[in-house]
């Protein structure tokens, strides 16, 4: 079932339920208002009655004039004595004529219901010298009031039911409208689907609620962000290729001279061999980083742990300096510097940042650490040759390497910067790059602690 459907079925169901409870109220509070309002009327009759001199002296009650001028068409007025013989009365109504007389020497009044009508009565007793004689009572049929109460129920049915009919076409049509930009987007994503175009939905002239626009605009948003992520593929497989293409070259180029010269001439096999073996632990070189880079696009490539970020880093700085004999000073600031993050990710984004120092600086390489207000710092420090301003904000771009780099002479393949960046992301964390040339760079890395 449609969202447009449900929301209109739903609208209905609770417009009728509460038209129903809304009918049964003022169907009951009319009948109450009008019943007390007969009563009101029996009461000020028989109020009027009882103030006629001959009804008070309990003489002449059989007088055929007593009555008739308190006579109204839809009321019975009758004098009954003790043996429940009438001895006088008044009255055309039949329904009323036809009560049968019981006396009674207490004032009561009441409703009762005979051949579908309503009737409601008021008796008081008669007194002669403190003695009771006889029973007034006055009955009044509801009959008109019956009537008019039939038309409520009518005009109540009659204005329910429009209602229903106006709420069923105006619920249809403002769910139409509610509707109308989701069904654009179903559209539009069918018609990506199809044609692989990304494409955006535009903001009609009419005004929209500020859920839908709010709707529209992250579905735009969305698109944007798809159509930046494809085009970073695009790049991405074409500097790869880029990439590729010239090791792969190298090695066919090599391979084709072994298969004429190779033979021959000892020193054009060690020459092709030795080329062959240098591409293609570049190739190796460039796969890994490039799976590492892949396995970093996703949401749960950390493993989070608290673990003390000094003896990593004097970890790791001890492992580089072994390797490359190069010397690496740590300075630590604050002493059980605690951090929640991936550890083995936070050794990897460090060895990148030393091996990039180690490259491109001769000068010992200095890395500070320090906790300030709940805010991990990391300094790598070179005294290199720098990188030019203009170089510095694509520094962690995939592929790209600074023009001092092009040559290869480093062997790198632009992607340990890019993979860097990614985990200092998925650390929620930041970084500055100051850089002078022939003076050297700083990498400064923050990170919150989060115990």
């Amino acid at each position: 079932m449609t969202l447009r459907k449900r929301f209109t079925l739903f609208t209905i169901f609770w417009l009728i339920l509460i038209l129903i409870f809304f009918n049964i109220f003022v169907y009951f509070y009319v009948i109450k208002i009008t019943t007390e309002s007969e009563e009101e009327i029996i009461a000020n009759k028989v109020k009027l009655l009882l103030e006629n001199p001959r009804i008070q002296s309990g003489r002449g009650l059989n007088s055929a004039d007593l009555l008739n001028e308190y006579y109204n068409a839809n009321e019975m007025i009758r004098i009954i004595s003790p043996n429940n013989r009438v001895v006088n009365i008044t009255g055309s109504n039949e329904i009323l004529l036809e009560l049968p007389a019981e006396y009674s020497t207490y004032q009561n009044s009441g409703m009762y219901t005979k051949s579908g009508e309503r009737i409601i009565y008021s008796r008081v007793p008669l007194f002669e010298d403190g003695q009771v004689i006889a029973m007034l009572e006055v009955t009044r049929i509801l009959d008109e009031l019956d009537d008019y109460l039939q038309i409520l129920i009518a005009a109540l049915s009659v204005t329910s039911g429009g209602a229903i009919l106006f709420a069923i076409f105006g619920t249809y049509w403002f769910t139409s409208r509610l509707t109308e930009p989701i069904s654009q987007m179903v559209t539009t994503m069918r018609e990506i689907d199809r044609s692989g175009k990304l494409r955006k939905i535009e903001l009609g002239e009419r005004e929209e609620s500020a859920e839908l626009q709010q709707l529209i605009r992250a579905f735009n948003q969305m698109i944007d962000r798809l159509d930046r992520t494809f085009e970073r593929q695009k790049f991405f497989i074409a500097d790869a290729s880029h990439e590729l293409k010239t090791p792969l070259t190298v090695i066919s180029s090599y391979a084709n001279m072994l298969k004429r010269w190779g033979a021959d001439d000892e020193n054009v096999r060690k020459e092709a061999i030795d080329s062959i073996a240098r591409e293609t632990t570049r190739l190796q070189s460039l796969t890994k980083s490039m799976l590492t880079l892949a396995e970093a696009e996703q949401e749960d490539w950390l493993t989070l742990e608290s673990f003390d970020v000094v003896p990593v880093i004097e970890e790791i700085a001890t492992m580089m300096e072994t390797t490359f004999q190069r010397s690496i000073r740590v300075k630590a600031f604050s002493h059980n510097v605690r951090m929640v993050g991936d550890k083995d990710k936070i050794q990897q984004l460090l060895v990148i940042l030393i091996d990039n120092a180690i490259k491109y600086s001769k000068e010992p390489i200095d890395i500070s650490v320090a906790l300030s207000k709940g805010i991990v710092r990391i300094e790598v420090k070179d005294k290199g040759i720098g990188i030019p301003e203009n170089e510095i904000p694509h520094l962690f771009e995939r592929f790209y390497r600074v023009d001092g780099a092009r040559a290869r002479t480093t062997g790198g393949v632009g992607l340990g910067l890019a993979i860097a960046k990614r985990i200092i992301d998925l650390h929620e964390g930041k970084v500055e790059v100051f850089s002078l040339l022939n003076l050297g760079t700083t990498i400064t890395l923050q990170f919150k602690q989060r115990k």
